[in-house]
């Protein structure tokens, strides 16, 4: 399937030139390559020729040589080349955003947590304190934090530290002072934690829009920074679109902008954060298509997520019992956007975790979909579903994964679901067989950026100390092939824009990467040190 092989597609190379004539003067030409082009018409090359951002042929070196004459020519020595690379789920702008921030993945205990705050020098004379990325499960003591482990050094200025998955805030008396939370708030789909009767400092899903509500907006130079420095860490591994899982309509205006003046070439399929200004702007609106930005989805929060219990489950959560979580957007209410969504022509994605979320979103979506078969709505994470739910699935109704996720929460899941329902949760395969297709992501900044983790995840079901052994139900593991469709051509597909990237294929954007081993036949235990040595968005070089 190397170099050998499609040395021995030579002779056919020109039948795969495309129909109309091509210019003997062209831009670019990147020659003896292995191409893994995710084009089941010719799936192996060495050669593809690029004239306007476009790709124009695609077969061996020989041939294009021959046939163009290039303003530039590469050689890529045999090194693989990818079709630039999808995150099918991410958060960019938060990213950018902390990247400004100081960086609490990896601690491992509440004061490694406040030793880091304590020492970013940008805190020191901070108006409000803002950070992410921790999460307690990764801590030698898993009970959650209180605002007085913050007090004692942050008796004044408000801290708000996000949990690595968004879904939780650990925030000191101050910031809670601020946002007027008391131990009497109650707000559907999410709690505040009380203890001795008063708010403890954690708070789970909704209540946190309050704390949100009072902390300073960034400046319009911020915000550009924070998309400008997040584009750099994308095309850095290999991604050439992204899907921004919630967007206002503010922050998807200026990443139009930078994009029209040419200053921001990450291609971003938005979706737009499901607020009721949002929907009632974008819904009337129509869906809106540049060549880099497409913004025909809105983003649903069904529930939280499992790791602060948030998740909505249709039995009690196994390490505690008489707890369910909560929905945050219930179904009567699912089921009202959905037929808005649907009569505007817009996709639904809808964020589901739990097994009762996930199966609220799956019968909404079914019935509103019964009247169009081509809608590509999407559960974002799909994270926990009962067997019997597989076949809700199709490629109308369509998982998106994040495989890190599995190997992130594979040490504490069972704890959480019990012997019997984890069985159907991080199921990837399964969901294949049902779906046909499967988007898969990251979720950054909740997970690593580099979709080498994600890619191994898929298909190793270990982390990077290759545990366990075989995998964590290793039954669910996704082929390579499909690992990577699942990061081009299906992505693309369940974007809408099959038939302008996701593979290399005549006639698409010329969005490529050179790396420099092929995921596909290295060892599995490499995956995770492949390099991207090039990225390409439309012909240009970008990294």
């Amino acid at each position: 399937m190397k170099t050998k092989i499609v040395t021995a597609l030579t002779g056919f190379a020109l039948l795969f030139l495309g129909c109309q004539p091509k210019p003997t003067s062209i831009d670019l030409i990147v020659y003896n390559a292995e191409m893994v082009t995710v084009d089941e018409a010719i799936p192996y090359a060495q050669a593809m020729a690029i004239d306007q951002g476009q790709i124009i042929a695609i077969g061996s070196t020989k041939a294009l040589l021959q046939k163009f004459k290039p303003n530039q020519a590469i050689d890529l020595e045999g090194k693989t080349v990818l079709p630039g690379l999808i995150d099918a789920h991410t958060h960019l702008y938060a990213l950018g955003l902390a990247m400004q921030q100081v960086d609490l993945v990896g601690t491992r205990s509440k004061d490694e947590v406040i030793e880091r705050l304590r020492s970013f020098e940008p805190y020191k004379n901070a108006n409000y304190i803002v950070a992410r990325g921790w999460d307690q499960n990764d801590w030698e003591d898993p009970t959650y934090p209180s605002k007085q482990d913050l007090d004692a050094y942050f008796p004044d200025t408000p801290v708000a530290l996000s949990r690595v998955d968004g879904h939780a805030l650990w925030v000191n008396s101050a910031a809670l002072d601020l946002a007027e939370i008391t131990a009497d708030l109650v707000m559907e789909g999410g709690s505040v934690l009380i203890e001795n009767g008063a708010p403890s400092g954690i708070l789970i899903d909704t209540p946190c829009e309050k704390i949100f509500e009072t902390i300073p907006s960034p400046s319009r130079a911020e915000k550009i920074n924070a998309l400008l420095q997040a584009q750099e860490v994308c095309f850095s591994f290999g991604l050439t679109t992204v899907n921004e899982a919630g967007l206002d309509r503010q922050i998807i205006e200026l990443i139009d902008s930078l994009q029209q003046a040419d200053i921001m070439q990450l291609k971003v399929y938005a979706m737009a954060e499901n607020t009721p200004k949002n929907r009632a702007y974008y819904f009337a609106k129509g869906p809106y298509k540049t060549p880099r930005l497409n913004v025909r989805s809105i983003k649903v929060y069904g529930d939280g997520a499992l790791g602060s219990r948030g998740a909505a489950l249709r039995q009690p959560y196994w390490d505690q019992p008489h707890h369910f979580g909560a929905m945050i957007t219930d179904e009567s209410a699912l089921m009202t956007i959905a037929q808005s969504a649907f009569d505007a022509g817009f996709q639904m994605n809808t964020h589901a975790i739990g097994d009762s979320a996930n199966v609220s979103v799956l019968r909404v979506y079914e019935k509103v979909l019964a009247q169009q078969k081509d809608m590509r709505w999407k559960i974002e994470h799909a994270q926990v579903i009962p067997p019997t739910y597989f076949s809700f699935f199709s490629n109308n109704i369509i998982p998106s994964v994040q495989p890190t996720h599995a190997t992130s929460d594979m040490y504490w899941a069972e704890e959480r679901l019990g012997p019997v329902r984890i069985l159907g949760a991080y199921a990837y395969k399964s969901l294949l067989e049902h779906s046909g297709i499967i988007a898969l992501g990251t979720d950054f900044p909740v997970e690593k950026v580099n979709p080498m983790l994600t890619f191994y995840a898929a298909v190793a079901r270990q982390d990077l100390d290759q545990f366990p052994e075989n995998g964590f139900m290793p039954e669910q593991m996704l082929s390579r092939m499909d690992a990577l469709k699942g990061m081009t051509i299906w992505a693309a597909y369940s974007n809408f824009e099959e038939a302008e990237k996701g593979s290399l294929s005549v006639g698409k954007s010329a969005d490529f990467i050179v790396l420099d081993q092929n995921p596909l036949t290295c060892s599995v235990a490499n995956i995770p040190k492949i390099q991207v040595l090039k990225t390409y968005s439309q012909g240009q070089q970008v990294y």
